[in-house]
């Protein structure tokens, strides 16, 4: 059975592709896997991933219970009004493949496109009405009101310090947004450059076994032959996530750059146009107060659609943490999820391991006939080539950890563990002469000493990996960061990007309600002059 990988959906937001697209393999493998180097075989380190130890993960896939339930995610969440279905109640759930799900979630954001469209056509045919009115019926002024002109100033003055209150909300939560979002796909990519280095040492391993010779003796060549096709396996995931990371990484960081780059220019126009617009009015620069009405129309009109499409910005991201924590908690469940992401069946995930396993038990074998047959007998020199002269206490046998049916073994005495039988064997090597011959007591040549080694050292590697790799392909290392992600950054980009969309709105009300009383403020001043004039 082969791995299957999921085709990329398309870069529909910053925020969804930060969750998906790092783990998202396209469907075809490379033909021609690229070639590995390996290089000296050392004891693995134990790293850290994900905040639990890589080898405390499950060590076995197939004693998790089955469980074929389908799981609708965020469903109490995503039952909005589907505009496309006669405005029936989506029931579906998070799906991003659904254009019922984005229809639904879009028409949360209607109401503010709503407002942008009414504003654009009763303002644009309020401003013509006006200049037909004053082009065609002009007349002179006459009295004016201290009531409407001190209520126009106060309120000229309070909408004027609401838009700088909105753009410096606005200003404040991009850059919020901006951090936090930066800081997950951070985290992301971290997750996903840990397992593709781990995938690719496991890679590397498994070749490397195939070349170890035991005092000339190898692998079967049908466990060879079984290592080529997991190899080929590794080396395509591998290379896909590495190769997916760096390219989505990049693109999702420019498209955050020029989101927030998009936000601080309106903010930055936006404060710039509110300021402009109070001092043209107060010291009555008609003109110019009539040409910022009419570029603040359209700004408005603007800023209203972005308040909109933050919204449902603000939505998807809600639904999505909804989503990945659901999916977390029921990880055997068929969900939307099982369409994008690159998880494999158990079966695929046993075969894996089991490979692992084989190639563990079978290295140990040969290390363990050798000193049974070899290393722990002592031959006369009429022997031929197993002969060199070994003595003294015998060498410890190898503790293989897998029974020949593949089920965990314990070690007996007498047996050292892969984890330091290399550093217990050091106590044995004879001093050779320049033919081979042991000089002195011991059981193992130099050379000898280092096959063995050889094979210590790949066989603990596949040991320790085995149990990441089913745990990666099976998604415990996606249910892992998606566990992370929901945890400690979902609340931070909730907040963040609601922020945005009532900094939007508060600029988009501000600024409206601003332009009108320009207007008004501008007629009363002018009422004020002239009465003033006429009475002097």
């Amino acid at each position: 059975m082969s791995l299957y990988f999921r085709s990329d959906p398309p870069l529909f937001l910053p925020f969804l592709v930060i969750f998906l697209s790092l783990f998202l393999f396209t469907r075809q493998t490379s033909a021609s896997p690229p070639h590995f180097h390996f290089h000296t075989v050392v004891p693995i380190p134990e790293r850290e991933y994900g905040g639990v130890s890589l080898w405390k993960l499950k060590r076995y896939l197939a004693e998790e219970p089955t469980d074929n339930s389908t799981l609708i995610l965020a469903e109490k969440r995503t039952q909005r009004k589907d505009p496309i279905d006669n405005f029936h109640k989506y029931m579906g759930g998070w799906n991003i493949s659904n254009k019922h799900y984005w229809a639904s979630v879009g028409f949360t954001a209607a109401p503010f496109f709503i407002i942008a469209g009414i504003w654009f056509v009763v303002f644009g045919l309020s401003l013509c009405f006006i200049c037909l009115h004053y082009c065609c019926c002009r007349r002179e002024p006459y009295g004016y009101s201290r009531t409407c002109y001190a209520l126009s100033l106060i309120l000229l003055v309070f909408f004027t310090i609401s838009a700088i209150v909105g753009c410096i909300v606005l200003y404040t939560g991009q850059g919020k947004f901006h951090s936090s979002t930066l800081d997950t796909l951070n985290y992301v990519v971290k997750q996903a450059h840990i397992t593709s280095e781990s995938l690719q040492n496991v890679s590397d391993y498994l070749v490397a076994a195939k070349t170890i010779g035991v005092n000339s003796v190898t692998l079967a060549p049908d466990v060879q032959s079984n290592i080529d096709k997991i190899d080929r396996k590794i080396n395509s995931s591998a290379t896909t996530l590495s190769y997916q990371t760096k390219k989505n990484s990049k693109d999702i960081k420019d498209a955050l750059d020029s989101v927030g780059l998009a936000l601080i220019i309106v903010a930055a126009v936006m404060l710039f146009l509110a300021f402009l617009g109070f001092l043209f009015s107060v010291f009555g620069l008609q003109c110019l107060v009539y040409f910022l009405v009419i570029l603040g129309w359209i700004l408005v009109a603007g800023t209203f659609i972005l308040c909109g499409i933050f919204l449902l910005l603000h939505n998807v991201v809600a639904d999505t943490c909804v989503s990945m924590d659901e999916w977390v908690k029921n990880p055997t469940a068929h969900t939307a999820l099982d369409d994008i992401l690159p998880c494999v069946d158990n079966a695929t995930a046993q075969e894996t391991l089991k490979q692992t396993k084989t190639v563990t038990n079978q290295l140990v074998s040969v290390v363990d006939r050798i000193i049974i047959n070899v290393v722990n007998r002592n031959f006369p020199p009429q022997a031929g080539i197993v002969y060199y002269n070994q003595s003294g206490p015998l060498l410890p046998l190898l503790c293989n950890p897998f029974n020949s049916d593949l089920t965990n073994r314990q070690c007996v005495a007498g047996e050292v563990d892969l984890s330091n039988a290399t550093e217990v064997w050091k106590n044995y090597i004879c001093q050779p002469s320049s033919s081979g011959i042991c000089k002195t007591p011991g059981r193992l040549t130099p050379t000898l000493h280092n096959q063995m080694a050889s094979a210590v050292n790949v066989s603990y590697a596949l040991y320790r990996y085995g149990p990441f790799l089913v745990n990666l392909q099976d998604c415990t290392f996606v249910r892992d960061t998606f566990t992370d992600i929901s945890r400690d950054h979902c609340p931070g980009l909730q907040r963040h990007s609601k922020w945005i969309y009532i900094g939007l709105f508060m600029v988009s009300a501000a600024v409206m309600l601003s332009l009108i009383f320009w207007v008004i403020y501008a007629r009363e001043r002018r009422h004020r002059v002239y009465t003033k004039n006429l009475m002097d």
